[in-house]
Parts: C-alpha cells; sequence; structure tokens
C-alpha cells in the first residue's frame, strides 16, 4: 500500500512538472531571482524557454540572471534573442539598456553608444539611458585622446629608436670608413717613407759627389797659406 501511494506521489509530481507552463516556470524563476539566487533562475528561466522560445520574458530574465553571474557574453546573446522577438517597446528599451550597460563595463564605449541610442529611441524619457549614452560619449573621448597620446609617444620611441640605429649605422660605418683610410694611409706613408729615403739618399750621393769634386780641384791648386799647429 505504501509502494503504491509513493508511486502515486512520485507520478503526480512527474505529471505536474510535465503540465507546468512556461509561464509558471517563469514565475518561480522570477522569485529564485528576487532571493538573488540567480543560478538557480537561469534553470527556470531556461525551462521557460525549452517549453516556448518565443517567450520574450523568459529569454530576457535568463540574460538579466546570466548578467548577475557575470556571464555577459552569454547574457548579450539573450538580450539580442529577445529583441528579435520582442514588440513591447518598453520592454525593448531595457533590453537595448542591460546591452549598454555591458558594453559600458567592457569599455566597448562605440558598441554601448549604439545600444543606449537604440533603447532611447524605444524610451525616449528614460533618464538614466540618457545619463549614461551621455558619459559613454565622454569616456570614449577620453579614450580616444589617452590612444592618441599613447600612439604618439609609441611614434617617438619608434623614431627615437630608428635615429638611434641611424646614429650606430652612421658611426659603424664612419669607423669602417676611417679603418679603409687607415689601410689606404698606410701604404702611402710607407710609400713617402721609401720616396724619402731614396731622395735622401740621392741628395747625399750628389753631396759626396760634390765634395769629391771639391777636394779634386782643390788639391789640383796650390795652397797659398801657411799650415798652423793644432792646439
Amino acid at each position: 500500500m505504501i509502494k503504491h501511494l509513493l508511486l502515486i506521489i512520485l507520478l503526480g509530481l512527474s505529471i505536474n512538472s510535465f503540465a507546468q507552463t512556461d509561464r509558471q516556470f517563469v514565475r518561480d524563476g522570477n522569485r529564485l531571482y528576487h532571493k538573488k539566487a540567480y543560478d538557480k533562475a537561469e534553470i527556470m528561466y531556461r525551462k521557460a524557454i525549452s517549453k516556448n522560445p518565443s517567450n520574450s520574458q523568459a529569454v530576457y530574465n535568463l540574460g538579466c540572471a546570466l548578467m548577475m553571474q557575470s556571464k555577459d557574453s552569454a547574457a548579450v546573446v539573450q538580450y539580442q534573442n529577445a529583441a528579435k522577438i520582442e514588440k513591447n517597446k518598453l520592454r525593448l528599451a531595457s533590453v537595448y539598456h542591460n546591452i549598454g550597460v555591458i558594453c559600458q563595463n567592457h569599455r566597448m564605449y562605440d558598441e554601448a553608444i549604439k545600444a543606449y541610442e537604440q533603447s532611447l529611441r524605444n524610451n525616449p524619457k528614460d533618464n538614466e539611458t540618457r545619463y549614461n549614452l551621455a558619459l559613454c560619449k565622454k569616456l570614449r573621448k577620453k579614450q580616444g585622446n589617452k590612444n592618441n597620446q599613447q600612439n604618439k609617444k609609441q611614434n617617438k620611441d619608434n623614431k627615437n629608436n630608428q635615429n638611434g640605429k641611424d646614429k650606430q649605422n652612421e658611426k659603424e660605418k664612419d669607423k669602417e670608413k676611417d679603418k679603409g683610410n687607415n689601410k689606404q694611409q698606410k701604404p702611402q706613408e710607407e710609400q713617402m717613407s721609401k720616396d724619402n729615403a731614396e731622395q735622401l739618399l740621392n741628395a747625399a750621393m750628389q753631396s759626396e759627389k760634390a765634395t769629391q769634386q771639391r777636394m779634386k780641384k782643390a788639391l789640383q791648386k796650390p795652397s797659398s797659406r801657411r799650415l798652423q799647429k793644432n792646439w
């Protein structure tokens, strides 16, 4: 009897679970979401979507549950899916607002700006979205200036490195040139030394020859002076 009762209870639970609609799963998910049980809420929303893939509320809420778990890329996918099937403009505004928040948190300001603008098209009265849009534009400008400064610094560093390399190359070329000049200069110096030696030798020979000629002439002439004693 107990076994039959247990079986009936289990069957009843299974039938109840099977009979639960996508809206009921969404409500269960919402209760868990408000209790900050985001992982469990995610499960409920996925069950709702499996029941009815066109339930835009389930898809949007799944994106929110994923976002609260820092699963940002997965959350964006669900928000984009919700945007394709959602017809209510206020909900569409919320979808794009949340996409903007995720992009802003990741400093993807261009994407965030587009999302916020799309959100304001659906709900022009949303001041929070308008504020976020203005902030993103300011942050994008600041980011652009920072990137420009970094690019200028990088270009300057590259230029300095190139100038350093050019100077080093010029220095090495000068060394090679000096080395070549020294090599050329050395044979020239050796040639000059050889030429000087020959000139000196010729001069010495000429001088010696002239001296011999003078002595020869002197010996041929009679001396008119007396010889003096040496001291």
